[in-house]
């Protein structure tokens, strides 16, 4: 599971510094692109409270998503004259670095600010379902204690987007009734 959150000083800072070298907001702070740990590039409802709350007084943004496998998803909102949003076709071209790339350095960062532990459980009759076999799968260490600590009406709310969410199930999923 993952989040996300604008540090507003940082937001205030990046802007000031692009401001003092000479740029209009619209030139630097437009476009939200970031990515979905899952297949689904769907924006989550975090998603959309953020870019109301980042970007909602501009004259125009783009949030562009993009989930793991290279799905994408991308809207352009306008503000001015009648107003109004569309969904944009985009595509990743992943057939070129460019200069300011440094694979090796994104890896290492990557590799020492993530961990995953593996774990296993299997579904009994103590939530009322039939035997199930053993499933092991790979998530950051403090998932369930983030989701643990949240009060019931967050941790319901997670549950009921994770269900209206089918494009993250294989065909072959089947819903458990509790």
């Amino acid at each position: 599971m993952a989040s996300v959150s604008f540090d507003d000083d940082a937001v205030a800072d990046f802007f000031d510094s692009q401001v003092d070298a000479g740029r209009r907001p619209e030139q630097f702070g437009r476009v939200w692109l970031h990515t979905h740990p899952g297949a689904s590039p769907q924006p989550s409802a975090v998603d959309e409270e953020t870019f109301e709350r980042v970007f909602g007084r501009c004259d125009w943004a783009v949030m562009f998503v993009i989930g793991r496998g290279g799905k994408t998803y991308a809207r352009l909102r306008f503000n001015v004259g009648p107003g109004g949003q569309a969904i944009i076709p985009v595509e990743v071209d992943y057939g070129c670095e460019f200069g300011p790339s440094d694979h090796e350095a994104w890896k290492a960062e990557y590799q020492s600010n993530l961990r995953l532990d593996s774990w296993t459980w299997s579904l009994g009759e103590t939530y009322g379902a039939a035997p199930r076999k053993e499933t092991s799968v790979s998530l950051a260490d403090d998932w369930l204690d983030a989701f643990e600590e949240m009060d019931a009406d967050d941790r319901r709310f997670v549950i009921d987007e994770l269900a209206a969410r089918p494009d993250l199930w294989d065909e072959e999923s089947e819903v458990v009734p509790w």
